[in-house]
């Protein structure tokens, strides 16, 4: 490995954001060299010609792959990540941007003076495509902080929606992931998992100690244009399922215990459980009712009342009064669960 900053970018359609997604890098003010590992997965729009332009015009920095067939997001992610040539790594999503020039300085200055530390990570933002606008967003803390990283492996392993880690603000090292890679390969090859990124902060975590920056450096892209509900809810269980899947494999494999890892489950169940209803889908209830009992779940008070309703969801098509009655036990069982 060389003594320089590689930053992966995954892309697959992006044209419209990766023109600005490599600017961002570009701009980086940073005492080592940076290089620039793109993997592209086959893209079918215009993303391959904005690539080779910027590649054309920085071919000390951007390296650019196109895959000749769709590898899907981890495998895409992976090859180019170990494609890389740098000790340390950063990475930044084809749609998203970096907005701090000082960002990766900043932050191999701290893996460069505490070898103990294994991955930074810093505050972002969310922003809002259509109107173009800044959306707030809690910032973690407003200190410095270098955390012991087996503190952070619960909260890492069951986090549900606002990531504990965003690896598009983190540097890590690279020799770290080799040597977990080589442990256990099949933690970041698995399809199943359906995610690339919070094993990567988990073994990071395992493996030495976790700093935070309070500096904004990431606008996190929202608002783009979204499949219909149906097709959205479909997607959304395949990807809960597979999330938690990982969550499973890492609570199970590292041994992690606390008491909010059932409440994790029972979240996830219940949350599985909805997708699966309004979908109107008993092959997909079916699954969730398998899941439960290999994650070992009970079902809390939420699982149950979607239980109770289903029955009436699925088969009560084609009774004259059973669609509107699921309907409205559809309506209270979404006013209950807000209350």
């Amino acid at each position: 490995m060389n003594n320089c900053i590689s930053v992966v970018v995954v892309t697959y359609n992006q044209e419209q954001t990766i023109g600005r997604a490599l600017d961002s890098i570009l701009m980086q003010k940073c005492h080592l060299p940076i290089e620039i590992c793109i993997g592209d997965d086959c893209s079918t729009d215009a993303t391959q010609i904005v690539c080779e332009r910027y590649a054309t015009r920085f071919p000390d920095i951007i390296h650019y792959h196109r895959n000749d067939r769709n590898k899907g997001v981890i495998d895409n992610y992976y090859d180019t990540l170990l494609a890389c040539n740098g000790q340390f790594v950063a990475d930044c999503a084809g749609d998203d941007f970096w907005v701090d020039p000082l960002k990766l300085e900043k932050e191999v200055r701290l893996l460069e003076e505490n070898p103990s530390i294994t991955l930074v990570h810093t505050a972002w933002r969310y922003y809002d495509e259509p109107s173009k606008s800044v959306l707030p967003h809690p910032i973690l803390s407003a200190e410095n902080s270098i955390t012991d990283g087996r503190r952070l492996l619960v909260p890492i392993a069951i986090q549900v929606s606002l990531p504990v880690i965003h690896l598009c603000t983190a540097l890590y090292r690279k020799q770290t992931f080799l040597q977990a890679y080589a442990e256990d390969p099949m933690l970041f090859r698995n399809q199943a998992f359906k995610c690339e990124d919070l094993q990567l902060s988990f073994i990071m975590a395992y493996a030495g100690k976790i700093a935070y920056l309070p500096d904004v450096t990431l606008y996190y892209s929202t608002g783009k244009t979204s499949v219909s509900n149906a097709e959205d809810d479909e997607r959304q269980f395949r990807f809960v399922t597979g999330v938690t899947r990982l969550s499973y494999y890492l609570i199970r494999k590292y041994n992690l215990q606390a008491p909010e890892i059932n409440h994790y489950f029972n979240y996830r169940i219940f949350a599985l459980a909805m997708h699966a209803f309004r979908l109107q889908r008993k092959e997909l209830f079916d699954e969730v009712k398998k899941l439960r009992k290999t994650w070992g779940v009970k079902g809390d008070w939420r699982y149950k009342l979607v239980r109770m309703g289903a029955p009436i969801r699925f088969f009560g098509q084609g009774k004259k009064h059973y669609p509107s009655f699921a309907f409205l036990f559809y309506k209270m069982l979404k006013k209950l669960i807000r209350s």
